[in-house]
């Protein structure tokens, strides 16, 4: 009997062991994850989740599940997939950082509902808003960028480079958003899917920082979509002795953070990009470590081999006895620097300073790195400021006297009126009932009040932030679609999308509401889109946020020129069907409101030297206004006029405009944020780059296939808000 029963669990044990080895089951959390809790997130961002599975036994079709912890809101994601006998099955998808140390749960099921691999508590590594993130393609193992070791004991504060694998690469531009830049070895380029290579060029344009350093020019000649993102063509490899340029190139590092000198923002073309929102160093502070480096001189004298070439466009950052070392170029909203040379080989491999060359060269002051962490906290979403501007209006708050004001009648009646009345007729022991009809009546006037205050028709509301990424004669729409329920009942709604890259989250509310979502959103991945029924309470309104990209035609067309007097001249063509109002340009720190944009023929506008309002003049009271809507948004009681906002075009231009004027500053002042959002909402960096910026007004109007609703509601509106950069052409005088 014991010998049966031992080899029963054998052969048990060897089933248990069999079924394991026919499906792998791995999922990625975060950047440069490689299974564990070492995926790195940043707050408020999105980040990338890559899952492998490898079905080595029966096919069966499955659905994979990933589902956030946090209680009572966070996302889950489900996707359904086929996995024959034999195959090995990657993708991908975005997900949006919502909460801080946010932990999640991976699974694998059948068609039953059955089980068939787990994945629990998956982890990442949480970075501040404000620090900087370097995604790495490196060709070698020991080839990965690398910052300075931080002296103060505050990881999350700590500039950081996560190792990314081309098998891992994410497919949606939006992934990537997470990061400030992303180096690529050539060697890496030819590698590339074609749908990773659309998201990787898709996020430059949107407002990505790209670093290349070449490998061998036939990676580069050999692989058309990168020949053409990068401002030079190299066509030999010579060697050159340093002589201490490099070394001298890395002191400038000095300046950066400083008001008046390099930006703090993302990316521009004289200092490549910092964290979007990233404060200043006051001016006049000493930055320290990059002038306190000393020289190396054994790399200096060694003759480091530089790629010889012709510039086609952008700027020459560096150059080694005339022929560049690094050289920066715009692309769209982004920026692509190319390296002339290799720094995985040597002798840059093994100069003592190279970490330093790579914090210069992402533009990170010096101050990230001294011995006192930055004291930052805090900070509104700016979820809330889109949600104040399109939020019903069928919902009123009590304000707070009324609400005193009823808690002492309350106190009163059953309190002293009860004593006296009961005493006047002499009935005392009548309390047993007239308190239990006081409880009732209070209960069913208070019902009334919220009935009167809250009750209405269901509503619908969306706002479109788009931004128009020309591309000859077609244009990359990156869009941001922000929607607001309001339901009369306790009901699920259906929402969908059949945008590709489409996404979908609850309200951010930010470190100051809490570090969470608002609501929990399931949504079911598809090849195309995502579907998803969302659950409102009555009587209560939700934000939600899809973020989506498409190609379409160029809905505006712009050329903004500067004549030798130094008077711009903007010729517009709208090429939609109908008449674009609210029209803004902001260029050189002014704001002109031009109107409307008929369509068809081109119009031509004169902005005069001087005219229009000044840019922290127009943003100075709108920006205190979005504070304000965004602090009393988030109370359960008080008066309702003071956090709506009107969706105004001027107030678009300056929610698109939040890091600048007495906002731009606030991460500064007593270490307190005003707002956090996700990367490219602000558009603050265009302006520091010496670009304008151009507002248009689409009322009435959603972009095609941009509108989430799949419901009628009795309530509804529809708007759109278009965004271009636009580059200045002439000099002038």
């Amino acid at each position: 009997m014991t010998r049966t029963l031992a080899w029963g669990a054998l052969l048990l044990a060897l089933g248990v062991a069999s079924a394991r080895a026919e499906l792998q089951f791995d999922v990625f959390v975060g950047y440069g994850s490689s299974g564990g809790a070492d995926g790195i997130v940043r707050e408020a961002g999105w980040f990338p989740v890559a899952c492998e599975v490898f079905n080595d036994g029966p096919t069966f079709d499955a659905v994979f599940e990933l589902s956030s912890r946090q209680l009572g809101a966070g996302q889950t994601r489900r996707m359904a997939i086929e996995l024959p006998t034999n195959t090995r099955k990657r993708f991908s998808f975005p997900m949006f950082a919502g909460s801080r140390y946010a932990s999640w749960d991976a699974r694998l099921l059948d068609t039953r509902g059955q089980v068939r691999a787990t994945r629990e508590d998956l982890r990442t590594r949480d970075l501040g808003w404000e620090t900087y993130l370097l995604g790495g393609l490196p060709n070698s193992f020991g080839g990965l960028p690398a910052f300075p070791q931080a002296k103060h004991n505050r990881p999350e504060q700590q500039p950081t480079v996560a190792r990314l694998s081309v098998e891992q690469f994410p497919e949606n531009p939006i992934a990537l958003e997470g990061l400030n830049a992303l180096y690529l070895n050539s060697a890496k380029a030819p590698d590339f899917k074609v749908t990773q290579a659309q998201a990787l060029v898709t996020w430059v344009q949107a407002g990505g920082h790209l670093i290349v350093a070449p490998d061998q020019i036939t990676d580069i000649t050999g692989t058309p979509w990168l020949a053409s993102l990068l401002p030079v063509e190299f066509n030999a490899v010579v060697p050159r002795r340093s002589g201490g340029i490099l070394q001298n190139w890395i002191a400038s590092g000095a300046a950066l953070g400083r008001e008046g000198g390099a930006s703090g923002l993302s990316p521009v073309p004289r200092t490549p990009g910092l964290a979007p929102g990233q404060p200043r160093a006051p001016a006049g502070t000493e930055a320290g470590p990059y002038s306190r480096l000393a020289a190396d001189t054994a790399f200096e004298e060694a003759e480091l081999p530089v790629f010889e070439g012709r510039v086609r466009d952008g700027e020459v950052q560096l150059a080694l006895l005339g022929a560049p070392l690094v050289v920066s170029a715009p692309r769209g909203r982004g920026l692509v620097t190319v390296l002339a040379f290799s720094p995985e080989r040597e002798p840059f491999r093994s100069w003592t300073n190279k970490t330093w060359f790579w914090a210069r060269l992402c533009g990170i002051p010096g101050e990230w790195f001294g011995d006192s962490a930055r004291n930052l906290y805090g900070g509104w979403s700016l979820d809330a400021v889109f949600g104040a501007m399109i939020e019903t209006r069928q919902v009123r708050k009590l304000p707070v006297e009324w609400l005193l004001v009823l808690l002492v009648v309350y106190l009163g009646v059953i309190g002293p009126f009860d004593r006296w009345f009961l005493k006047k007729i002499n009935r005392q022991m009548l309390t047993w009932v007239t308190f239990p009809a006081y409880v009732v009546f209070f209960s069913l006037l208070i019902y009334y009040i919220g009935y009167r205050l809250r009750a209405g028709e269901t509503e619908w509301n969306e706002l479109h932030v788009v931004d128009v990424l020309p591309r000859g004669e077609q244009a990359v729409l990156r869009g941001r679609t922000y929607a607001s329920l309001y339901s009369s009942a306790n009901a699920r709604y259906r929402l969908a999308s059949e945008q590709p890259t489409a996404t979908l989250r609850s309200e951010f509310l930010g470190p100051a509401g809490g570090r969470q979502e608002s609501a929990r959103v399931e949504a079911v991945l598809k090849q195309a889109g995502f579907e998803a029924d969302v659950a409102v309470p009555v009587w209560s309104s939700l934000l939600y946020v899809s973020d989506w990209e498409e190609a379409a035609v160029t809905p505006l067309t712009t050329h903004l020129t500067r004549d030798p007097t130094g008077r711009l001249s903007l010729t517009l063509q709208n090429r939609l069907s109908r008449t674009l109002t609210g029209l803004h340009v902001v260029a050189e720190g002014r704001v002109h409101e031009l109107g409307e944009v008929p369509p068809g023929q081109p119009k031509t506008f004169t902005l005069e030297s001087g005219s229009g309002r000044r840019l922290a003049e127009f943003l100075a009271p709108l920006h205190q206004r979005f504070l304000n809507a965004a602090q009393r948004r988030q109370r359960a009681f008080g008066g309702s006029d003071t956090e709506f906002l009107e969706p105004s075009p001027a107030a678009l231009v300056a929610v698109s405009l939040i890091s600048q004027g007495s906002m731009g500053m606030a991460a500064v002042i007593g270490g307190a944020r005003a707002f956090v959002y996700p990367a490219g909402l602000d558009l603050g960096d265009v302006l520091e780059r010496g670009q304008a910026l151009v507002f248009a007004w689409d009322p009435g109007q959603a972009p095609v296939s941009a509108s989430l609703a799949r419901f009628k509601a009795p309530r509804s509106t529809k708007n759109t808000w278009l965004r271009l950069a636009v580059p200045v052409v002439g000099r002038g005088s």
